[in-house]
């Protein structure tokens, strides 16, 4: 049987897995030359059966973790012989499995431990992925999570011991966590309505005590108790006993680029279409708009937008899409990237300025116009998103585009 990690991470999407890489490499502070870079074009190199992509197996992705010495003195990876453990809990569709099974990949070519634990998908897989799990909860010492908000990830913090809790940045929700924490709230999605009648209030109310126990597991507890820390890019300031890592993405800038920069704009998509905050409509001339002002050529798609909508963005703009197999940061680390990217209120206009410190690429933010919002959307949506772009650093502003009276 493996033995249990002393430190426990658990990601549901690929920045998730990216920050808990950043925060390794800042936890461990490495001196020295690093591990020769991982290779990323193309299929990433694997080291056992099955090298096709398939997604690992508990068993596989264990066997892989190690590290060490080569035959001919090669260094170590950086996680050879590292006590973090992490655990892919995917999600279903498949654009983030794709995602994370590139970053699973890198993860282990890092040298670290990966189990890709399948959650989802099935009425009782939340159920044995539970019991699969239930022992390394109990024995970690160190838990890392990238999502607060994640109902599974809530209910696996029911079973935690661990001395410390570290959360890593899901985006710009940890804005949201912060807030909420601070004010003693339940934890709520900042984009979440109340809905579903009936059914949905009596789910809302079986469910209410696992997410108060998570609530405290996130209060830091005195002296010799439990310690809460978030390692964030984002805008955020720690409250009460909670302590606060920056991270600067300084692993992405030590093993990609400088990257080639192109002539052109990139533009960087959002899902607040999906999400039901932003009019199709409305976001559709947005992107028309920002096109014609600034020469944009490529769209990069957030991973959750539809293929739909895509198509139509294409045709209506002559924007070339393209679908990321990786995070933004790592794409535009790499390169080649335009010297000028444009987005939406979001995640990137936080993390690209320190990803692409010392390029020369310009990131700039456009804002929403409130008329953009949805009838749907929740009150919660207009200042959090104003919120987003005030709190950017080193960004430059656009005004909302205009865009005709959706319909």
């Amino acid at each position: 049987m493996t033995p249990s990690a002393s430190t426990l991470a658990f990601v549901e999407s690929p920045v998730q897995l990216l920050n808990v890489l950043e925060w390794a490499h800042a936890r461990s502070a490495p001196s020295g030359s690093g591990p020769q870079q991982p290779q990323l074009d193309g299929v990433p190199r694997q080291r056992g059966p099955g090298a096709g992509g398939a997604e690992p197996g508990p068993d596989r992705a264990r066997a892989e973790g190690g590290g060490g010495v080569g035959p001919g003195g090669e260094p170590a990876p950086a996680g050879a012989g590292s006590p973090l453990r992490i655990v892919v809990l995917p999600p279903t569709d498949p654009m983030s499995r794709g995602q994370l099974r590139r970053m699973a990949a890198l993860a282990r070519d890092e040298g670290y431990d990966v189990c890709w634990q399948e959650a989802r998908g099935s009425r009782f897989a939340p159920l044995k992925a539970l019991a699969a799990l239930a022992r390394d909860v109990r024995a970690a010492r160190t838990v890392v999570i990238g999502d607060p908000f994640s109902r599974y990830v809530q209910l696996l913090l029911t079973l935690v011991r661990a001395d410390e809790l570290v959360v890593v940045d899901d985006g710009t929700a940890t804005m949201e966590f912060i807030a909420q924490t601070a004010r003693g709230e339940r934890l709520v999605r900042w984009h979440r309505v109340g809905g579903g009648g009936l059914p949905g209030r009596v789910r809302e109310l079986a469910y209410a005590p696992v997410s108060a126990t998570a609530r405290r597991r996130f209060t830091p507890v005195g002296g010799r108790g439990r310690r809460v820390e978030v390692f964030s890019s984002m805008p955020v300031t720690a409250h009460g006993a909670m302590t606060l890592r920056v991270n600067d993405f300084a692993w992405t800038r030590a093993r990609f680029g400088p990257p080639r920069l192109t002539k052109g704009t990139d533009l960087v998509g959002t899902s607040l279409v999906e999400t039901g905050v932003v009019d199709p409509a409305r976001y559709l001339e947005a992107v028309r708009a920002l096109t014609l002002e600034h020469g944009a050529t490529r769209y990069f798609a957030h991973r959750r937008e539809s293929p739909e909508k895509l198509r139509t963005l294409s045709q209506a703009t002559g924007l070339e899409i393209v679908r990321p197999d990786l995070p933004l940061e790592l794409i535009a680390r790499r390169g080649p990237v335009g010297r000028t990217i444009v987005s939406f209120p979001s995640t990137v206009v936080h993390t690209l300025p320190y990803a692409l410190t010392g390029t020369g690429v310009t990131v700039a933010v456009c804002d929403v116009d409130p008329a953009w919002l949805t009838g749907s959307a929740s009150a919660r949506a207009r200042s959090f998103l104003a919120g987003v772009t005030d709190t950017a650093r080193d960004v430059r502003r656009l005004p909302a585009q205009a865009a005709p009276t959706a319909g």
